[in-house]
Protein backbone atom coordinates (compact mmCIF):
# COMPACT_ATOMS: atom_id res chain seq x y z
CA UNK A 1 0.00 0.00 0.00
CA UNK A 2 1.37 3.38 -1.06
CA UNK A 3 0.86 5.70 1.93
CA UNK A 4 1.43 9.41 1.35
CA UNK A 5 1.93 12.29 3.76
CA UNK A 6 4.11 13.15 6.73
CA UNK A 7 4.70 11.88 10.26
CA UNK A 8 6.73 13.75 12.86
CA UNK A 9 9.52 11.87 14.62
CA UNK A 10 8.12 9.61 17.33
CA UNK A 11 4.69 9.22 15.71
CA UNK A 12 5.70 6.35 13.43
CA UNK A 13 3.40 3.91 15.32
CA UNK A 14 0.41 5.81 13.90
CA UNK A 15 1.72 5.30 10.37
CA UNK A 16 2.27 1.60 11.07
CA UNK A 17 -1.31 1.21 12.35
CA UNK A 18 -2.64 3.12 9.33
CA UNK A 19 -0.84 0.73 6.97
CA UNK A 20 -2.23 -2.29 8.87
CA UNK A 21 -5.75 -0.94 8.45
CA UNK A 22 -5.36 -1.39 4.69
CA UNK A 23 -3.54 -4.69 4.94
CA UNK A 24 -5.76 -6.43 7.47
CA UNK A 25 -8.84 -4.41 8.43
CA UNK A 26 -10.48 -3.63 5.11
CA UNK A 27 -9.71 0.02 4.48
CA UNK A 28 -9.91 1.04 0.81
CA UNK A 29 -9.38 4.77 0.98
CA UNK A 30 -8.71 6.73 4.16
CA UNK A 31 -6.81 9.51 5.87
CA UNK A 32 -5.67 10.23 9.41
CA UNK A 33 -4.33 13.44 10.93
CA UNK A 34 -3.16 14.44 14.39
CA UNK A 35 -2.33 17.76 16.01
CA UNK A 36 -0.38 17.87 19.25
CA UNK A 37 -0.10 21.08 21.25
CA UNK A 38 -1.33 23.03 18.24
CA UNK A 39 1.18 21.56 15.79
CA UNK A 40 0.41 19.07 13.03
CA UNK A 41 2.36 15.85 13.68
CA UNK A 42 0.52 13.31 11.49
CA UNK A 43 -1.03 13.86 8.05
CA UNK A 44 -1.42 10.58 6.12
CA UNK A 45 -3.61 9.25 3.34
CA UNK A 46 -3.78 6.25 1.06
CA UNK A 47 -5.91 3.98 -1.09
CA UNK A 48 -8.49 5.10 -3.60
CA UNK A 49 -10.73 8.15 -3.65
CA UNK A 50 -13.81 5.97 -4.28
CA UNK A 51 -14.36 2.88 -2.15
CA UNK A 52 -14.86 0.79 -5.28
CA UNK A 53 -12.69 2.81 -7.63
CA UNK A 54 -9.12 3.16 -8.82
CA UNK A 55 -8.39 6.91 -8.71
CA UNK A 56 -5.85 7.57 -5.93
CA UNK A 57 -6.82 9.37 -2.74
CA UNK A 58 -4.88 12.62 -2.57
CA UNK A 59 -4.05 15.02 0.22
CA UNK A 60 -7.10 17.11 -0.74
CA UNK A 61 -9.63 14.27 -0.95
CA UNK A 62 -12.65 14.81 1.28
CA UNK A 63 -15.27 12.33 2.47
CA UNK A 64 -18.64 12.29 4.16
CA UNK A 65 -18.13 11.57 7.86
CA UNK A 66 -21.69 10.74 8.93
CA UNK A 67 -22.23 11.37 12.66
CA UNK A 68 -18.74 12.73 13.19
CA UNK A 69 -20.50 15.79 11.72
CA UNK A 70 -22.29 16.25 15.04
CA UNK A 71 -19.12 17.21 16.88
CA UNK A 72 -18.22 19.92 14.38
CA UNK A 73 -21.79 21.19 14.24
CA UNK A 74 -21.94 21.42 18.05
CA UNK A 75 -19.26 24.09 17.95
CA UNK A 76 -21.77 26.53 16.47
CA UNK A 77 -24.23 26.64 19.41
CA UNK A 78 -21.30 26.61 21.85
CA UNK A 79 -19.74 29.54 20.02
CA UNK A 80 -23.07 31.37 20.22
CA UNK A 81 -23.25 30.56 23.94
CA UNK A 82 -19.68 31.83 24.35
CA UNK A 83 -20.79 35.13 22.81
CA UNK A 84 -23.87 35.41 25.00
CA UNK A 85 -26.27 34.75 22.10
CA UNK A 86 -27.63 31.38 23.24
CA UNK A 87 -28.66 30.42 26.77
CA UNK A 88 -28.20 26.69 27.42
CA UNK A 89 -30.66 26.81 30.32
CA UNK A 90 -33.39 28.56 28.35
CA UNK A 91 -36.37 26.58 27.05
CA UNK A 92 -35.99 25.65 23.39
CA UNK A 93 -39.46 27.15 22.97
CA UNK A 94 -38.17 30.60 23.89
CA UNK A 95 -36.29 30.59 20.57
CA UNK A 96 -38.60 28.26 18.66
CA UNK A 97 -42.19 28.56 19.96
CA UNK A 98 -43.60 25.76 17.80
CA UNK A 99 -41.31 23.28 19.56
CA UNK A 100 -43.42 23.48 22.73
CA UNK A 101 -45.98 21.10 21.18
CA UNK A 102 -46.25 17.45 22.11
CA UNK A 103 -45.10 17.70 25.72
CA UNK A 104 -41.81 19.40 24.88
CA UNK A 105 -42.48 22.77 26.49
CA UNK A 106 -39.97 22.13 29.30
CA UNK A 107 -37.16 21.02 27.01
CA UNK A 108 -34.09 23.22 27.49
CA UNK A 109 -31.37 24.01 24.99
CA UNK A 110 -28.94 21.82 26.97
CA UNK A 111 -31.42 18.92 26.66
CA UNK A 112 -31.48 19.32 22.91
CA UNK A 113 -27.68 19.29 22.68
CA UNK A 114 -27.30 16.26 24.98
CA UNK A 115 -29.86 13.97 23.32
CA UNK A 116 -32.38 14.52 26.12
CA UNK A 117 -35.04 16.31 24.03
CA UNK A 118 -37.20 13.19 23.79
CA UNK A 119 -37.64 13.15 19.99
CA UNK A 120 -35.08 10.72 18.58
CA UNK A 121 -37.61 9.37 16.05
CA UNK A 122 -40.61 10.51 14.05
CA UNK A 123 -44.07 9.01 13.69
CA UNK A 124 -43.52 9.21 9.93
CA UNK A 125 -40.07 8.97 8.42
CA UNK A 126 -39.07 11.71 6.01
CA UNK A 127 -38.05 11.07 2.45
CA UNK A 128 -34.54 12.15 1.47
CA UNK A 129 -36.01 15.14 -0.37
CA UNK A 130 -38.01 16.20 2.68
CA UNK A 131 -35.02 15.71 4.96
CA UNK A 132 -32.94 18.02 2.81
CA UNK A 133 -35.45 20.80 2.10
CA UNK A 134 -34.78 22.72 5.34
CA UNK A 135 -38.48 22.93 6.21
CA UNK A 136 -40.03 19.48 6.57
CA UNK A 137 -37.58 18.28 9.22
CA UNK A 138 -38.06 21.20 11.64
CA UNK A 139 -41.83 21.02 11.19
CA UNK A 140 -41.82 17.30 11.94
CA UNK A 141 -39.73 17.45 15.12
CA UNK A 142 -41.66 20.47 16.39
CA UNK A 143 -44.97 18.62 16.00
CA UNK A 144 -43.66 15.27 17.26
CA UNK A 145 -44.90 14.14 20.66
CA UNK A 146 -42.00 13.40 22.98
CA UNK A 147 -41.15 9.75 23.58
CA UNK A 148 -40.22 10.64 27.17
CA UNK A 149 -40.39 13.78 29.28
CA UNK A 150 -37.53 15.95 28.00
CA UNK A 151 -34.65 16.21 30.40
CA UNK A 152 -35.47 13.04 32.33
CA UNK A 153 -33.62 10.50 30.16
CA UNK A 154 -31.43 10.39 27.07
CA UNK A 155 -31.39 8.52 23.78
CA UNK A 156 -29.25 9.15 20.73
CA UNK A 157 -31.03 11.48 18.28
CA UNK A 158 -29.26 9.93 15.30
CA UNK A 159 -31.08 11.82 12.51
CA UNK A 160 -33.45 14.26 14.24
CA UNK A 161 -30.43 16.06 15.72
CA UNK A 162 -30.06 17.66 12.26
CA UNK A 163 -33.34 19.54 12.40
CA UNK A 164 -33.27 20.23 16.13
CA UNK A 165 -29.87 21.90 15.92
CA UNK A 166 -30.27 23.64 12.58
CA UNK A 167 -33.63 25.19 13.46
CA UNK A 168 -32.46 26.28 16.92
CA UNK A 169 -29.49 28.09 15.40
CA UNK A 170 -31.65 29.61 12.66
CA UNK A 171 -34.21 30.91 15.16
CA UNK A 172 -31.51 32.31 17.46
CA UNK A 173 -29.47 34.05 14.76
CA UNK A 174 -31.42 34.26 11.50
CA UNK A 175 -28.54 32.38 9.81
CA UNK A 176 -28.08 28.74 8.93
CA UNK A 177 -25.70 26.58 10.90
CA UNK A 178 -23.80 25.71 7.73
CA UNK A 179 -23.25 29.37 6.92
CA UNK A 180 -21.99 30.19 10.43
CA UNK A 181 -19.67 27.19 10.36
CA UNK A 182 -18.28 28.21 6.96
CA UNK A 183 -17.84 31.89 7.72
CA UNK A 184 -16.82 31.94 11.38
CA UNK A 185 -15.03 28.64 11.94
CA UNK A 186 -13.94 26.93 8.71
CA UNK A 187 -12.76 30.01 6.82
CA UNK A 188 -10.72 31.59 9.66
CA UNK A 189 -9.11 28.23 10.46
CA UNK A 190 -8.61 27.20 6.84
CA UNK A 191 -10.68 24.04 7.28
CA UNK A 192 -11.80 21.93 4.34
CA UNK A 193 -15.05 20.96 6.01
CA UNK A 194 -18.62 21.70 4.96
CA UNK A 195 -22.15 21.08 6.13
CA UNK A 196 -23.76 21.79 2.79
CA UNK A 197 -21.16 20.99 0.13
CA UNK A 198 -20.57 23.86 -2.35
CA UNK A 199 -20.65 23.00 -6.05
CA UNK A 200 -17.05 24.17 -6.33
CA UNK A 201 -15.86 21.30 -4.09
CA UNK A 202 -17.78 18.38 -5.58
CA UNK A 203 -14.76 17.15 -7.54
CA UNK A 204 -12.78 16.57 -4.34
CA UNK A 205 -15.21 14.19 -2.69
CA UNK A 206 -14.91 10.42 -3.05
CA UNK A 207 -17.73 7.91 -3.11
CA UNK A 208 -18.45 5.86 -0.01
CA UNK A 209 -19.65 2.26 0.06
CA UNK A 210 -20.47 -0.43 2.64
CA UNK A 211 -17.80 -3.08 2.98
CA UNK A 212 -17.59 -6.55 4.43
CA UNK A 213 -14.52 -7.29 6.53
CA UNK A 214 -11.88 -9.63 5.15
CA UNK A 215 -12.40 -13.24 6.19
CA UNK A 216 -9.06 -13.24 8.00
CA UNK A 217 -9.79 -10.05 9.96
CA UNK A 218 -12.12 -11.04 12.81
CA UNK A 219 -11.34 -7.79 14.60
CA UNK A 220 -13.48 -5.95 12.06
CA UNK A 221 -16.52 -8.13 12.63
CA UNK A 222 -18.67 -6.16 15.02
CA UNK A 223 -20.73 -8.55 17.15
CA UNK A 224 -23.13 -6.51 19.27
CA UNK A 225 -24.77 -7.95 22.36
CA UNK A 226 -28.00 -9.79 21.67
CA UNK A 227 -30.26 -7.03 23.03
CA UNK A 228 -28.51 -4.46 20.84
CA UNK A 229 -28.77 -6.64 17.73
CA UNK A 230 -32.44 -7.29 18.43
CA UNK A 231 -33.14 -3.56 18.83
CA UNK A 232 -31.59 -2.80 15.43
CA UNK A 233 -33.50 -5.67 13.81
CA UNK A 234 -36.92 -4.77 15.23
CA UNK A 235 -38.75 -2.30 12.90
CA UNK A 236 -40.84 -1.09 15.83
CA UNK A 237 -37.99 -0.41 18.24
CA UNK A 238 -36.95 3.12 19.09
CA UNK A 239 -33.45 2.19 17.93
CA UNK A 240 -34.55 1.22 14.44
CA UNK A 241 -36.97 4.15 14.18
CA UNK A 242 -34.31 6.67 15.22
CA UNK A 243 -31.93 5.60 12.47
CA UNK A 244 -34.81 5.39 9.99
CA UNK A 245 -36.04 8.95 10.53
CA UNK A 246 -34.89 9.46 6.94
CA UNK A 247 -36.04 6.64 4.71
CA UNK A 248 -36.55 6.29 1.00
CA UNK A 249 -40.14 5.43 0.00
CA UNK A 250 -40.92 2.12 -1.70
CA UNK A 251 -39.33 2.14 -5.13
CA UNK A 252 -41.46 3.52 -7.91
CA UNK A 253 -40.72 4.79 -11.35
CA UNK A 254 -38.92 8.12 -11.06
CA UNK A 255 -38.06 7.70 -7.36
CA UNK A 256 -34.51 8.42 -6.25
CA UNK A 257 -33.18 6.18 -3.47
CA UNK A 258 -31.43 7.64 -0.49
CA UNK A 259 -27.78 7.75 -1.48
CA UNK A 260 -25.05 9.49 0.51
CA UNK A 261 -23.18 9.92 -2.76
CA UNK A 262 -26.06 11.89 -4.29
CA UNK A 263 -25.01 15.53 -4.94
CA UNK A 264 -28.42 16.72 -3.69
CA UNK A 265 -27.91 14.98 -0.35
CA UNK A 266 -24.39 16.33 0.00
CA UNK A 267 -25.51 19.89 -0.78
CA UNK A 268 -28.12 19.85 2.01
CA UNK A 269 -27.41 21.06 5.53
CA UNK A 270 -27.85 18.07 7.84
CA UNK A 271 -25.73 18.71 10.94
CA UNK A 272 -26.32 15.18 12.25
CA UNK A 273 -24.98 13.25 9.32
CA UNK A 274 -23.73 14.81 6.09
CA UNK A 275 -20.64 16.83 6.96
CA UNK A 276 -17.88 16.42 4.40
CA UNK A 277 -14.23 17.10 5.01
CA UNK A 278 -10.68 15.91 5.34
CA UNK A 279 -9.03 14.20 8.29
CA UNK A 280 -6.66 17.18 8.38
CA UNK A 281 -9.61 19.55 8.84
CA UNK A 282 -11.11 17.47 11.65
CA UNK A 283 -7.82 17.25 13.55
CA UNK A 284 -7.18 20.97 13.15
CA UNK A 285 -10.74 21.79 14.20
CA UNK A 286 -10.46 19.82 17.43
CA UNK A 287 -7.00 21.20 18.12
CA UNK A 288 -8.50 24.69 17.90
CA UNK A 289 -11.21 23.81 20.41
CA UNK A 290 -8.60 23.16 23.11
CA UNK A 291 -5.86 25.66 22.32
CA UNK A 292 -4.10 27.77 19.75
CA UNK A 293 -3.12 26.10 16.49
CA UNK A 294 -0.06 26.89 14.41
CA UNK A 295 -1.12 30.25 12.99
CA UNK A 296 -2.62 31.58 16.22
CA UNK A 297 -6.26 30.67 15.61
CA UNK A 298 -8.56 29.30 18.31
CA UNK A 299 -12.30 28.55 18.51
CA UNK A 300 -13.18 28.17 22.20
CA UNK A 301 -12.18 30.02 25.31
CA UNK A 302 -10.89 27.78 28.15
CA UNK A 303 -14.31 27.98 29.78
CA UNK A 304 -16.04 26.74 26.64
CA UNK A 305 -13.48 23.95 26.24
CA UNK A 306 -14.34 22.79 29.76
CA UNK A 307 -18.04 23.04 28.93
CA UNK A 308 -17.64 20.86 25.84
CA UNK A 309 -16.34 18.02 28.02
CA UNK A 310 -18.92 18.43 30.78
CA UNK A 311 -21.24 15.48 31.27
CA UNK A 312 -24.89 16.31 30.55
CA UNK A 313 -26.15 12.74 29.96
CA UNK A 314 -24.94 9.38 31.27
CA UNK A 315 -26.26 5.87 31.70
CA UNK A 316 -28.66 3.71 29.69
CA UNK A 317 -29.27 5.13 26.22
CA UNK A 318 -32.84 4.50 25.09
CA UNK A 319 -31.79 4.35 21.44
CA UNK A 320 -28.33 2.77 21.37
CA UNK A 321 -29.34 0.30 24.14
CA UNK A 322 -25.96 0.60 25.87
CA UNK A 323 -24.59 3.05 28.43
CA UNK A 324 -23.47 6.30 26.81
CA UNK A 325 -22.23 9.71 27.95
CA UNK A 326 -22.84 13.02 26.19
CA UNK A 327 -21.83 16.60 26.74
CA UNK A 328 -23.35 19.53 24.82
CA UNK A 329 -23.29 17.89 21.39
CA UNK A 330 -20.23 15.76 22.02
CA UNK A 331 -19.94 12.08 22.85
CA UNK A 332 -17.78 11.51 25.91
CA UNK A 333 -15.68 8.45 26.62
CA UNK A 334 -16.35 6.34 29.69
CA UNK A 335 -14.33 7.09 32.84
CA UNK A 336 -12.60 3.69 32.51
CA UNK A 337 -11.55 4.19 28.87
CA UNK A 338 -7.92 3.11 28.46
CA UNK A 339 -7.45 5.18 25.31
CA UNK A 340 -8.48 8.73 26.15
CA UNK A 341 -8.47 11.02 29.16
CA UNK A 342 -11.74 11.80 31.00
CA UNK A 343 -11.58 15.35 29.62
CA UNK A 344 -11.69 14.21 25.98
CA UNK A 345 -14.67 14.98 23.75
CA UNK A 346 -15.57 14.33 20.12
CA UNK A 347 -17.78 12.12 17.98
CA UNK A 348 -17.57 8.95 15.88
CA UNK A 349 -19.33 8.45 12.57
CA UNK A 350 -21.27 5.28 11.91
CA UNK A 351 -19.13 3.10 9.69
CA UNK A 352 -15.70 4.25 10.76
CA UNK A 353 -14.92 7.97 10.97
CA UNK A 354 -13.74 9.41 14.28
CA UNK A 355 -12.64 12.84 15.50
CA UNK A 356 -11.93 14.15 18.98
CA UNK A 357 -9.97 16.45 21.23
CA UNK A 358 -8.02 15.27 24.26
CA UNK A 359 -7.13 18.41 26.23
CA UNK A 360 -4.92 16.60 28.74
CA UNK A 361 -2.74 15.20 25.95
CA UNK A 362 -3.05 18.31 23.77
CA UNK A 363 -4.40 16.15 20.93
CA UNK A 364 -6.70 16.91 18.03
CA UNK A 365 -7.46 13.77 16.01
CA UNK A 366 -9.29 13.04 12.75
CA UNK A 367 -9.81 9.83 10.76
CA UNK A 368 -12.03 9.47 7.68
CA UNK A 369 -12.71 6.48 5.44
CA UNK A 370 -14.78 5.64 2.39
CA UNK A 371 -15.18 2.00 3.42
CA UNK A 372 -18.13 1.98 5.78
CA UNK A 373 -18.17 -1.07 8.04
CA UNK A 374 -20.97 -2.22 10.35
CA UNK A 375 -19.93 -0.17 13.34
CA UNK A 376 -21.53 2.68 15.27
CA UNK A 377 -19.20 3.88 18.03
CA UNK A 378 -16.09 1.66 18.13
CA UNK A 379 -14.72 0.87 14.69
CA UNK A 380 -11.57 -1.29 15.00
CA UNK A 381 -9.66 0.77 12.41
CA UNK A 382 -10.15 4.02 14.29
CA UNK A 383 -9.45 2.31 17.60
CA UNK A 384 -6.19 0.87 16.25
CA UNK A 385 -5.04 4.36 15.29
CA UNK A 386 -5.93 5.75 18.71
CA UNK A 387 -4.09 2.93 20.47
CA UNK A 388 -1.02 3.65 18.35
CA UNK A 389 -1.27 7.34 19.19
CA UNK A 390 -1.50 6.58 22.89
CA UNK A 391 1.74 4.57 22.65
CA UNK A 392 3.64 7.72 21.63
CA UNK A 393 5.45 9.25 24.62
Amino acid sequence: MDIQGVVAEGFEPVRDAFVRNFQALGDRGAAVAVYRDGRKVVDLWGGTKDANGTEPWTGDTAQIVRSATKGVAAAVPLLLHQRGLLDLDAPVGSYWPEFKAGGKDRSRVRDLLAHRAGVPALDRSLTPAEAADGVSGPLAVAAQRAFWEPGTAHGYHAQTFSWLLSELVLRATGRTLGAILAEEIAEPLGLDFWIGLPDTEIHRVGRVAPVEPPQDAPGLRIRPRRNVAEAYADPGSLTRRAFAAIEAPPAAEGDRPWDENDPAYRAAELPASNGIGTARALARFYAATIGVVEDGARIFTPATTALAAREFSAGPDRVLVVNTRFGPGYMLHGPASPLLSPASFGHPGRGGSLAFADPEAGIGFGYVTNAHAKSVTADPRAQALVRALRSVP
